[in-house]
């Protein structure tokens, strides 16, 4: 298994991804999670548009999220990431969702990510 080192990446609430009760919707936290990959990936050298032109995609297979406590309206917090590559046709991110006041873990989430070119599964030793 191959870890790669962590991310943080800042956010906070805005008003528009609360529902009626005040809180974050809970589809709001997978945007999150979304972005801070994209940030991730950017961060190690990798452009989506570069990856689609040629026709590469990396593409979410398995999304396993664990809600514990909920962010509201003009919350601040970080998004911490980290991949691994447990197999060579899968990688693993690891996510945490950490409140910046108190420090407690909010939303933790492991994403698998399924690499494919052309349409079919292809192995992470082509991209690492």
């Amino acid at each position: 298994m191959k870890d790669f080192p962590e991310l943080t990446l800042p956010f906070s609430v805005r008003d528009y991804e609360c529902d009626l009760q005040g809180i974050v919707n809970h589809a709001v936290y997978l945007h999150y999670f979304e972005h801070a990959r994209h940030e991730y990936l950017k961060e190690m050298g990798f452009s989506f548009a570069e990856l689609t032109s040629q026709n590469k995609f990396l593409v979410i297979a398995k999304a396993e999220v664990t809600y514990k406590r909920s962010l509201h309206s003009g919350d601040s917090f970080h998004v911490v990431s980290q991949m691994t590559l447990p197999k060579q046709l899968k990688a693993v991110f690891l996510q945490k969702i950490i409140h910046d006041v108190d420090s407690r873990i909010m939303v933790e989430a492991e994403m698998t990510i399924a690499y494919l070119v052309n349409g079919r599964p292809s192995a992470f030793s082509e991209l690492f």
